[in-house]
């Protein structure tokens, strides 16, 4: 399952890339194209040097240590011993939400933060699957992923809201002037609706593959697929009581599950994959042929 996903996010990322070279050649020709670039590589400097910060303060996550935290602290040590990863810096949000998530740049620059509410609901083994589950997306470079496409996906809305606005000011020709006849005129407005709907579906869908991905490692570094199933419908049932009431939609797909009350929406406009799926896929799971520690033979890590 973690090649096909993967081969996946690849594809996506891809249709993604094409999506905004297409868009910046439809709306503004030669010059909009390598504006649209510009603008993604502008974006996705400043996403990958500060979004964890960014992330972190806009939660009010406090650092701990072990003298602070030790069960919480210690988890994370041993599942990242397990995952052969460095150990990330571990944050605490005050929250009545049970919920998670990972950030940083790179495995050397990455934090884990859980919510106070999280670590009250749950026992040690169903913690160390989210913990698991969260490692596996700094393994995986999953916030690096996501922050490619998030940004990718915010530099298409800004192309396309900057040339609604031209157009609606009277500067809307492209170089080739394509938009001098109705059928241009037509096709440009075809894009204005499409293109960000187009490019929110694609940052969804890679954040449902990047999920099942970590949910098949995370059980894996933790070894105990069931105590993250467990942790899953829990935590589902804890946001459905009360939903996270400073989460940002811009944030939602770095949560272990969607932080919002009602997420069952169609699952083309999710940023996870249903809590139900993703709890049927870990209880089928059959660690007994995997080590629980990835190596270049072991099946699962790619």
């Amino acid at each position: 399952m973690t090649t096909t996903n993967t081969l996946k996010t690849v594809f996506l990322i891809v249709l993604m890339t094409g999506l905004l070279i297409v868009i910046g050649r439809l709306l503004g020709g030669t010059t909009g194209m390598i504006m649209a670039f510009v603008f993604a590589i502008g974006m996705n400097f400043f996403s990958y040097w500060f979004s964890d910060k960014i992330v972190l303060k806009m939660y009010k996550a406090q650092e701990v240590t072990a003298a602070d935290n030790p069960r919480l602290y210690n988890i994370v040590a041993r599942l990242a011993k397990n995952a052969n990863l460095p150990m990330p810096k571990v944050y605490i949000i005050l929250s009545g939400t049970p919920n998670a998530f990972a950030t940083g740049r790179n495995k050397n620059h990455a934090a884990v933060a859980v919510t106070n509410t999280l670590m009250d609901m749950l026992d040690d083994d169903e913690l160390a699957g989210v913990i698991g589950h969260e490692l596996a997306h700094i393994y995986g470079k999953d916030i690096l992923i996501g922050t490619i496409v998030a940004m990718m996906a915010g530099t298409i809305m800004m192309i396309v809201d900057i040339f609604q606005w031209s157009m609606i000011l009277g500067g809307g020709n492209n170089d080739d002037e394509e938009n001098s006849n109705p059928l241009g005129m037509v096709g440009s407005i075809a894009m204005i609706i499409l293109a960000p709907l187009a490019a929110t579906l694609i940052q969804m869908a890679v954040s449902r593959s990047r999920e099942y991905i970590a949910d098949e490692r995370g059980a894996q570094f933790c070894g105990n697929p069931k105590a993250l199933a467990s942790a899953l419908h829990k935590i589902a049932y804890g946001i459905q009581m009360h939903p996270m009431e400073n989460a940002k939609p811009a944030t939602a797909h770095m949560f272990i599950a969607n932080p919002f009350a009602g997420a069952k929406m169609a699952s083309l406009f999710s940023t996870h994959p249903p809590i139900d799926d993703r709890i049927a896929k870990l209880n089928a799971m059959n660690l007994n042929s995997v080590v629980n520690r990835p190596s270049k033979s072991n099946p699962l890590i790619s």
